[in-house]
């Protein structure tokens, strides 16, 4: 028998039908060497179920009909294989090993499963498959420039599934790539989101586009795997042909936060001068600030007792004397509105025995209480109101 023209069939000696044969039996074919006990659900030791395992009998067998005899065991016996996940090369070349071989005597496949097992046992370290597996793994770990170079240089594509990719992007990125591309396009695109990611990028869609987008996705009826195929394709290298970006913030954010630890008479200076250069900015910049006095707006209730854990008391006492502007009053009742009772009136005693405080030291306690509050902030603890909301409360 040729043996690299044979296939691992399930066996029915009776004459019955062989599945994924087309419907022929067993009386097509050439009677396969007798051997008694196959358990084909059994890998392991050389042996699969009780019967010994002979080498010689699968050493006449290239390494593509091996791979393809383990390949359709495994999915005879309910084996979820992610095949997709190889190079389409290599998918070609399995398919079409698999479609030239017919039968496998059972000698063969155990000698072929118990190599295959043998090679199992004996793997001790399992290393990313090529560069583009490679620099998967080392992502984080290495130079964000380094990680550019090496895959431009070896030509590695820097997306494996495109619509897993896509699926990462926050939802604003999302809705920019969609009002960037056509309604159609868009609408696979919305269509191949999780639901919960679809609703946050339509929220990022001016009203008219999304409904045209919405509208759109009912006539993706008829479109085929290979049309998604391309269009994720086509929208990932576009988010990866974007350039590296050396900060994560944007003008407006970075010094919106520099301002907001500088000492009042300053910001107030620098956003004077900003005012007469360049408006627009300026504006992004006041929304990128937080002071003392946004507090009262932009925190919850409920989280001033997680701030007030994180500060002292000297310091708390001495960012409430020193609060004298009206806004600066109004955060000053609100955190000891919403303190402990015992807390709130032993600050304000301490505070009428304070007197006046220095500028220089009253406003380094608005930094600290400040600066407390973003850090909680950066790890999630709290979560402050948004501009937007303040802005929706303020129509109301």
């Amino acid at each position: 028998m040729p043996q690299d023209n044979m296939l691992a069939l399930p066996m029915d000696l009776g004459g019955g039908d062989m599945g994924g044969m087309g419907g022929m039996d067993m009386g097509d074919f050439a009677a396969p060497a007798p051997m008694g006990g196959l358990d084909a659900g059994g890998l392991g030791g050389g042996a699969i179920g009780g019967a010994v395992a002979n080498p010689a009998a699968a050493s006449g067998l290239s390494g593509k009909a091996k791979a393809a005899i383990i390949v359709r065991l495994l999915l005879n016996e309910g084996a979820e294989i992610p095949l997709e996940e190889l190079p389409d090369d290599l998918q070609l070349e399995l398919t079409q090993q698999m479609g030239r071989m017919r039968i496998v005597d059972r000698e063969t496949l155990n000698a072929v499963a118990g190599e295959f097992a043998d090679l199992l046992d004996n793997v001790g370290l399992h290393f990313p498959n090529g560069l583009a597996g490679a620099l998967s793994a080392m992502e984080g770990k290495i130079s964000r420039h380094t990680h550019s170079r090496l895959r431009r240089e070896a030509g590695v594509r820097q997306f494996g599934d495109p619509w897993e990719r896509l699926k990462q992007l926050p939802p604003e990125d999302l809705a920019g790539l969609a009002e960037a591309e056509s309604t159609e396009v868009a609408a696979v695109l919305l269509s191949k989101l999780d639901t919960a990611k679809a609703a946050q990028m339509l929220i990022h869609l001016p009203g008219p586009v999304a409904r045209r987008i919405t509208f759109a996705v009912s006539k993706t009826a008829n479109v085929t795997p290979d049309t998604v195929d391309r269009i994720g394709l086509s929208l990932a290298a576009q988010v990866e042909a974007r350039p590296d970006l050396a900060f994560d913030q944007t003008p407006g954010q970075r010094l919106g936060g520099i301002l907001t630890e500088a000492a009042a008479a300053k910001r107030d200076e620098v956003l004077t001068a900003l005012d007469e250069q360049d408006e627009d900015f300026a504006i992004t910049v006041r929304k990128a600030i937080f002071t003392y006095a946004l507090i009262a707006e932009r925190m919850q209730p409920l989280d001033v007792p997680k701030l007030v854990r994180v500060l002292s008391q000297p310091d708390l006492v001495t960012a409430i004397a020193f609060a004298t502007d009206e806004e600066d009053v109004a955060t000053s009742e609100f955190l000891l509105k919403n303190m402990s009772s015992r807390m709130a009136d032993n600050i304000r005693e301490e505070v009428a025995e304070r007197g006046k405080v220095k500028r220089s030291d009253g406003e380094a306690a608005f930094s600290l209480i400040i600066s407390a509050m973003r850090d909680l902030v950066a790890t999630g603890e709290i979560e402050l109101k948004s501009a937007e909301e303040d802005d929706e409360a303020d129509a109301a």
